[in-house]
């Protein structure tokens, strides 16, 4: 029995809130799509792999996917699942007696799930793996706000990947989507072209990683120690006061005709949170990335400074939980300015306002800071993978 799985890997998993797609972000030191590859090409009973892949991600070089031991071919998806998988069977040879699709934001899909999916498919033409429903399960009402039914748990399954099919069970069930009709799954569409699908016993832990929580429970099951350990990074700034320059605090201008002597606008809140949340990712600092001698910087914004560190520890995939900041000063006071500072903070940071705490201080009047001569912050981020 010839064998070929489809793995469906077109779409942008939007909802994950990453700034790719969500199959490639890394899951305990390999992709999610690299895991759901690897279970394919390590199971004796899959003799071929086609991988569908977003088509702008062909354009510019391809997937990142290590080397198959077996067949491998990646085809462009389409504008949806049911488009893509249909692209990924254009792609199948004639020779094959079942097609196995599944999803790749499936990663924990067991060698003995797929082997029990396939033999199922291959006694009565379709099979999914599906999970029987352990709470009590109600229909809503129209409006959704009232319950319109109790419904038998025992009738209720929730459906998983690996669906697996004859050969020409999901070419009819193509042609069905072909035709107008959209579905979410291909067992969708073999009922509809008048199949019977078999329900296998799915795995609780064969999760669909559809949100930042998923994520974060995906990373933890992996074994991936960012899961549940939080990066903090730390940041000061420090620049001497003189007349003629302008104060300006995360883009909030204050008054008092003396400002920070700096090669940029001397912003010391983003600049020490721009160290900060560089820190916390190991991802250098603020002079690293924006040095002093470059004249692209001169009088840059600090907002501008803070935004690019926020992308590139993004880059590196983790996003800011949430910050710190003490400013310390003796005039004028930044109480006034607090809400506004905060509001474009978390703007910057791409976090709600209640994860941006900003506090002014006075020196007493010790050293350049408390005689009015320098203005200083200090910062702490709070950075996690996702």
């Amino acid at each position: 029995m010839h064998v070929v799985a489809i793995i469906a890997a077109a779409g942008q998993g939007r909802r994950v809130g990453a700034d790719r797609p969500k199959q490639l972000l890394e899951l305990g030191g390999r992709s999610i799509l690299q895991r759901s590859v690897d279970a394919f090409d390590a199971s004796p009973r899959v003799d071929e792999i086609v991988v569908t892949a977003p088509p702008a991600l062909l354009a510019e070089g391809g997937l990142p996917l290590a080397a198959s031991s077996k067949p491998l071919r990646i085809v462009a998806g389409g504008a949806r699942r049911q488009d893509s998988v249909a692209n990924g069977f254009a792609a199948v040879a004639d020779r094959a007696d079942i097609v196995v699709v599944h999803d790749a934001a499936r990663p924990f899909v067991s060698a003995d799930l797929i082997a029990r999916t396939i033999d199922a498919a291959a006694e009565t033409g379709a099979a999914i793996a599906a999970v029987a429903a352990r709470d009590t399960v109600k229909r809503g009402s129209a409006d959704g706000r009232l319950v319109g039914e109790t419904v038998p748990r025992e009738t209720v399954f929730l459906a998983q990947t690996p669906q697996a099919f004859r050969r020409d069970v999901l070419r009819d069930a193509i042609e069905v989507g072909r035709s107008g009709v959209e579905a979410t799954d291909e067992a969708a569409l073999a009922e509809r072209a008048g199949y019977a699908v078999r329900l296998v016993e799915g795995d609780p832990r064969n999760m669909k990683i559809t949100t930042p929580d998923d994520l974060t429970l995906a990373r933890a099951l992996a074994g991936a120690p960012e899961a549940s350990a939080p990066r903090v990074g730390a940041g000061y700034d420090l620049h001497r006061l003189v007349e003629g320059r302008r104060l300006v605090l995360a883009g909030v201008e204050l008054p008092g005709g003396r400002g920070p002597l700096g090669h940029s606008d001397g912003d010391v809140v983003c600049h020490a949170l721009t160290d900060a949340v560089l820190g916390a990712a190991a991802a250098g600092d603020i002079g690293r990335h924006f040095p002093d001698t470059d004249p692209a910087w001169t009088d840059a914004p600090g907002l501008d400074l803070l935004a690019r560190a926020v992308a590139i520890v993004g880059e590196r995939g983790f996003r800011v939980d949430n910050v710190d900041v003490v400013v310390v000063l003796e005039r004028p006071r930044i109480a006034p300015h607090l809400a506004e500072i905060r509001r474009r903070l978390a703007a910057t940071l791409g976090v709600g306002e209640d994860r941006v705490s900003v506090k002014g201080k006075t020196n007493e009047g010790m050293d350049a800071v408390g005689r009015g001569e320098a203005i200083a912050a200090h910062a702490v981020a709070l950075v996690r993978h996702g």
